[in-house]
């Protein structure tokens, strides 16, 4: 979220702008002063004090748009646990058994769900005896090596005027797909990706396992908006972090109200078993950076813990935001004139004449028309650059949010056309062509180096017994897990040794 130039697409370069204003006027000290910036955290990473603490219900991402090569079904990705690191073991990354993980519709834009599919998860561990996630190379996930695995079951619940009428599961125990333990654990990991797709009736489909982040953005937002002085852009803060993901792709009949209005609200939550059995919602998101940048600290846990047909106490935050003082403070571009009601009209109600439901509640939900159909060629500005069936009608895996919703906060709808943005405008690996659509993981093990080379080959003279073997122990003590695995391989040839004579 700062100024940079847009590439080759003809729009004037606010970087140069940006320059002009502080060579001008410099920063504001007392701007400075009261930007100190907190955790890091993106679209929903990390964004609220209490959820930051608890990553397994945190949901970071939601995204909803008209499945490209199935226009006849409407797609939902839904991300959760932040920063995954890929090597994170021994216990890796799995869903909470404890907690509801909720996807909702709003089919007539009265702020309230009408459907909600809401996953569950089950552990499953063969061996207790070990500590290690698989014991050796999985060739799916029904392999026996597989030592720890997952399984949901999938409800569908029909609410009238926000009460449960209805509950029906559609799906039981299907398999999830594990983490991405390495090259070595899961040599074809694409394979057990594929078959943690399960088929669902009428077409549907769904998914549930690890999948590469695909939030794109450069997070130095935080240090005084990229450094006080551009010097930090173009860094994508979200490579090589994994998410554990919810894919859902439905015919978009299914939770349309009907076929005159095609307009749905979606969002997402997660909800956490208490001590008494009781669930309690504790995580909430629909259109991105609402709970990160438009809610100030005192509200965050608040506003993780509603629902949509109360977003009317957090209105002030929408109509009075604080992103563009904090811009205005620090590079010099004047804030849009307050109220802001466009942003009401974007966020909280849709596009007029494409989004928008009719007798629509404003409210926070990720509003999409299903009678859009997809663009072949996809623009990652979406709306803003004529491609309507991109954000904010719903949210496509592409779409640049970050660069259209601060172009959009900036004043883009009311005159002040800028180009803001922060260099990164893509994700850092290519999207599947078909369901599940998101990237695959990141593996744990990432190949080899010439450090790793150099290991190996005092590891396997240590392994092969040669009289070397205690040179090369003294050498290697002090190699952490390495010269741990070399000197168990030397005990073992001077066993050997001692058992020959």
């Amino acid at each position: 979220m700062t100024a940079f130039s847009r590439n080759g697409n003809g729009r004037r370069s606010v970087a140069t702008l940006i320059c002009g204003a502080l060579a001008a006027g410099g920063l504001a000290a007392a701007g400075a002063a009261a930007l100190a910036p907190g955790a890091a955290y993106a679209s929903s990473h990390r964004e609220a004090p209490l959820i930051s603490g608890t990553p397994q219900y945190d949901n970071t991402d939601v995204y909803a748009f008209v499945s490209p090569d199935h226009p006849d079904t409407t797609t939902i990705v839904a991300n959760w646990i932040p920063f995954e690191e890929p090597a994170g073991g021994p216990n890796f990354f799995p869903f909470a058994e404890d907690a509801q993980y909720d996807l909702h519709i709003d089919n007539n834009g009265d702020a309230k769900e009408d459907l909600t599919f809401r996953y569950t998860f089950k552990t499953h561990t063969k061996n207790k005896k070990t500590f290690l996630y698989n014991t050796g190379a999985v060739d799916s996930l029904y392999d026996p090596d597989l030592n720890v695995t997952q399984t949901y079951d999938l409800e569908l619940l029909k609410l009238k005027k926000g009460k449960v009428e209805h509950k029906t599961k559609i799906a039981d125990d299907v398999p999830v797909a594990p983490s991405n333990v390495g090259k070595a654990s899961m040599p074809n990991y694409k394979k057990l990706r594929d078959q943690a797709i399960y088929k669902l009736p009428n077409g549907a489909k769904t998914f549930a396992g690890q999948a590469d982040d695909p939030f794109f953005l450069d997070l130095r937002v935080f240090d005084l908006l990229y450094g006080g002085d551009l010097s930090e852009v173009g860094n994508d803060t979200l490579k090589g972090y994994n998410v554990n993901s919810i894919a859902l792709q439905v015919p978009s009949d299914m939770i349309t109200e009907a076929k005159h209005q095609p307009i749905v609200g979606i969002w997402s939550t997660t909800q956490r078993e208490n001590a008494q059995g009781y669930y309690t919602q504790v995580s909430r998101l629909g259109s991105p950076l609402v709970n990160e940048v438009v809610n100030p600290i005192k509200d965050k846990d608040k506003f993780n813990a509603s629902q949509p047909k109360d977003d009317g106490q957090f209105l002030k935050n929408v109509t009075n935001p604080e992103l563009p003082k904090l811009i205005e403070a620090i590079y010099k571009i004047k804030a849009p004139a307050e109220p802001r009601n466009d942003l009401v009209d974007v966020f909280l109600k849709g596009v007029k004449g494409l989004n928008q439901p009719p007798y629509v509640t404003p409210s926070e939900e990720l509003r999409l028309n299903t009678s859009i159909k997809p663009s072949m060629h996809p623009k990652r500005l979406g709306v803003l650059d004529g491609d309507n069936a991109g954000f904010p009608n719903g949210r496509r895996l592409t779409d640049d949010v970050i660069d259209a919703s601060l172009q959009v906060v900036e004043g883009e709808l009311v005159g002040s056309k800028n180009d803001l943005g922060d260099a990164v405008d893509k994700n850092d690996k290519n999207f599947e062509k078909s369901f599940p659509y998101v990237a695959l993981p990141t593996e744990g093990s990432r190949g080899s180096s010439a450090k790793n080379a150099a290991v190996r080959s005092q590891l396997g003279d240590a392994l092969t017994g040669t009289d070397d073997n205690t040179a090369l122990i003294a050498s290697s003590a002090g190699a952490g897990a390495a010269g741990i695995l070399l000197i168990g391989g030397g005990l073992m040839w001077w066993r050997g040794r001692r058992r020959a004579y």
